[in-house]
């Protein structure tokens, strides 16, 4: 009875031990997985906030070029400067525009130099324009708003003098105002860790006390926090509502265009969830086993007392089958210890599977959707203007275009649902003349506002190449963008097309720019000569990836890509591809 009693304690122990190993072990997993959608929903959600904002900026930069400023300045009448500066406001959604002078005085206003708090000259932001550069910060711009967010462009003289400075304020209320309720929780801190940005209005103006992880309410309220570390992962224990996770992972990410930090609770219920039922299970089928392997014991100790009296007589035979008996215990286990380990062999395989396209996923979602969503933006702007102007078949022409860019959006979600899947998009057929006319469409406004000629003849009959139609769209997209990125400082600005339908079909895209510095390098990941003040919206530009991910797509339709320099000036980039049979059908 006492070998019994110890058998079956040992037994529990063995059972509640490799249960909380495999509890311990799901749980980091969904850890892992959940820091993953977290850092992809993260950068998802800055991005966003880092793009309205600079909206603002690139309207500062501009209305300091603007003609009415420069009267203004020049102590002209200011009524028709503040009419001018309302309708930007009304058309821009900003709060307030001012023009100010040389000693941070405002001169003018949208609303008015005395609607509104006006900024002043000792702060930061004001300063540095005055100095000559961009500024930006925050703060409260009663009584219209209690978050808002300035840009101020300096406005030069003929000779280069700082004449002024423009400010352009931003109501944060309106920025946020649609993420309110979005899951996970998120927010965004200044340098003092007080959060202005939140899509939980309840976390607004919190502040995180000097040399603390916790956040405290403006009231200073002390709520219930607690922080550990599970692993790698940071994780935040709290009460501070119905709306916020009572446990979440915790992760961070420096905003500094912007003077910020993101930050992303994620509820950690469901990896908790998850791990405690697969713990549950192991337990189960552990308890299942022993029940039945005490069941089999015990039948077999009563045999084999029963059969005591037989055992003198068979006393050889039962040893025989006792050492067979051993043996084939003995192979059955070893049989189970080798399909156990072959199915967390495989697990782990299909976990690091699942990992590696998250990871993927999250570095190429923006760069793979941005270029149709722009598109969209400006098709349907275009289409409020001709409905303004009562032009139906233009409006219907752009709706169309917006039908078309939703279905080119669909199929590169396709192909990311695909990746993901670890799957490959077959390589078919694609007219590359039409791909270059589809990535001509989506840059022209771009190239366009960027005063760039363009030189393009597209063939008169379709060149066919082996290839993705969306992902070589991306390519084109990629390098147009680019070049008309280069000749922001050239005096002649002019980008030449050409599609040789040779075989091998080669596309070239020379520009008139400063050429390319290190032409070795210009395929390497985060490899770069423009500042992130520079990057172009809805590309990787000014973090090295967007030629990196292009000589990756054009390689893996088995062709080529170079960059080199002009004798005459400016770069060349050459796209080689495979042609394709005129037999072949379909379309990536």
């Amino acid at each position: 009875m006492r070998r019994r009693v110890a058998s079956f304690v040992l037994f529990l122990i063995t059972v509640l031990a490799l249960s909380g190993g495999v509890w311990r072990y799901a749980y980091l997993q969904g850890l892992d997985q959940l820091h993953a959608r977290g850092q992809a929903d993260l950068s998802l959600v800055s991005d966003r906030l880092v793009g309205q904002l600079q909206r603002y900026r690139d309207l500062a930069v501009f209305l300091a070029d603007h003609p009415q400023v420069a009267q203004v300045l020049d102590r002209r009448p200011v009524v028709e400067a503040q009419a001018f500066l309302q309708k930007v406001a009304d058309k821009t959604t900003a709060l307030d525009l001012q023009v100010l002078d040389r000693s941070g005085d405002v001169i003018v206003s949208a609303l008015g130099t005395d609607a509104a708090q006006v900024p002043r000259a000792e702060q930061g932001f004001v300063r540095r324009a005055l100095r000559g550069a961009l500024g930006w910060g925050h703060g409260p711009a009663a009584p219209l708003t209690d978050r808002a967010y300035f840009h101020a462009a300096p406005v030069f003289a003929p000779d280069g003098q700082v004449r002024g400075a423009v400010v352009v304020s931003t109501d944060l209320n309106g920025i946020d105002y649609d993420w309110r309720g979005s899951n996970p929780a998120a927010f965004f801190t200044d340098t003092n860790g007080v959060v202005q940005i939140a899509n939980r209005s309840e976390l607004l103006f919190w502040a995180r006390p000097e040399g603390a992880q916790r956040l405290v309410p403006p009231d200073g309220a002390q709520l219930e926090f607690a922080v550990s570390e599970v692993g790698t992962h940071e994780i935040w224990r709290m009460g501070w509502g119905p709306y916020l996770p009572d446990a979440a992972l915790h992760l961070t990410r420096a905003l500094p265009v912007v003077g910020m930090t993101g930050e992303v609770l994620l509820d950690i219920e469901g990896a908790q969830r998850l791990a405690l039922s697969q713990a549950a299970a192991v337990a189960a089928l552990c308890l299942a086993f022993g029940a039945l392997l005490f069941l089999a014991t015990e039948r077999r100790r009563a045999l084999s007392d029963a059969n005591a009296a037989l055992e003198r007589q068979v006393a050889k035979r039962t040893a025989a089958l006792n050492a067979s008996n051993t043996e084939l215990r003995r192979e059955a286990t070893e049989r189970e210890e080798a399909q156990a380990a072959l199915r967390r062999a495989q697990a782990d395989l299909v976990q690091a599977g699942k990992l590696s396209a998250l990871g993927q996923m999250s570095a190429g979602i923006s760069h793979e959707l941005n270029q149709p969503l722009m598109a969209i933006r400006s098709f349907a702007e275009n289409a409020v203007q001709f409905l303004e102007r009562d032009r139906p078949d233009r409006t219907a022409e752009n709706l169309t275009r917006i039908s078309q860019m939703a279905d080119r959006m669909a199929r590169i979600i396709q192909n990311l649902r695909a990746f993901a899947r670890q799957e490959s998009v077959p390589q078919t057929r694609v007219d590359v003349t039409r791909v270059v006319a589809s990535a001509l469409e989506l840059t022209q406004t771009y190239v366009r506002d960027a005063g760039v000629a363009l030189e393009y003849g597209p063939a008169n009959a379709p060149v066919w190449v082996r290839g993705g139609e969306v992902r070589l769209g991306q390519v084109f997209v990629n390098l147009i963008t680019n070049a008309v990125d280069a000749m922001g400082g050239s005096e002649c600005k002019r980008l030449t097309i050409t599609v040789d339908p040779a075989d091998p079909v080669r596309v070239t895209f020379c520009d008139t720019g400063p050429g390319i510095e290190m032409p070795d390098k210009v395929f390497d990941p985060f490899y770069t000569t423009k500042s992130v003040g520079n990057a172009t919206e809805g590309t990787m530009s000014g973090m090295g990836l967007g030629l990196s991910i292009s000589y990756g797509i054009v390689q893996s339709f088995g062709g080529d890509i170079r960059g080199s320099n002009l004798d005459a000036g400016g770069a060349m980039f050459s796209v080689t591809l495979e042609s394709a049979d005129t037999g072949e059908e379909g379309q990536a």
